[in-house]
């Protein structure tokens, strides 16, 4: 898997990972701060459409590396100004562009309890990140 190398490469850890399919009702409550805008029902469906991998991604400056190494939400601007981004080499629409990045490290933290609910972000910063430095 693509991805999963361009993460290892660009040497992130992999804090979790898992292969998940997620309904239309997770992918709109997912999306929910996108409703009403006019590509809020082709993400939803698209995200419901198939299983798809979620990650705990960990590295210094993690989030802006991460949408670095993502690339442009549109997929021709990728194309053309980032062509070895993730979305570059890999996004199919602007919709279908390949990966998700969240925004911020607040954006991270309630996307993490969304998709790993039993994962314990204080405990692991507290007592397993320290170790890794």
């Amino acid at each position: 898997q693509a991805v999963h190398a361009a993460i290892l490469r660009h040497r992130f850890l992999i804090v979790r990972a898992k292969e998940l399919r997620c309904g239309a009702e997770q992918s709109r409550r997912f999306y929910r701060e996108h409703a009403g805008r006019f590509f809020y029902q082709r993400l939803v469906e698209f995200m419901a459409s198939g299983p798809m991998w979620a990650y705990i991604l960990a590295h210094e400056n993690a989030v802006p590396l991460w949408r670095s190494l993502m690339g442009p939400t549109k997929v021709f601007r990728a194309r053309h100004s980032d062509p070895d981004s993730i979305r570059g080499a890999y996004g199919l629409t602007d919709t279908r562009n390949t990966t998700h990045g969240s925004d911020s490290p607040a954006s991270a933290s309630r996307e993490i309890a969304f998709f790993f609910p039993e994962f314990d972000e204080q405990r692991w910063y507290e007592q397993d990140e320290p170790r890794l430095r």
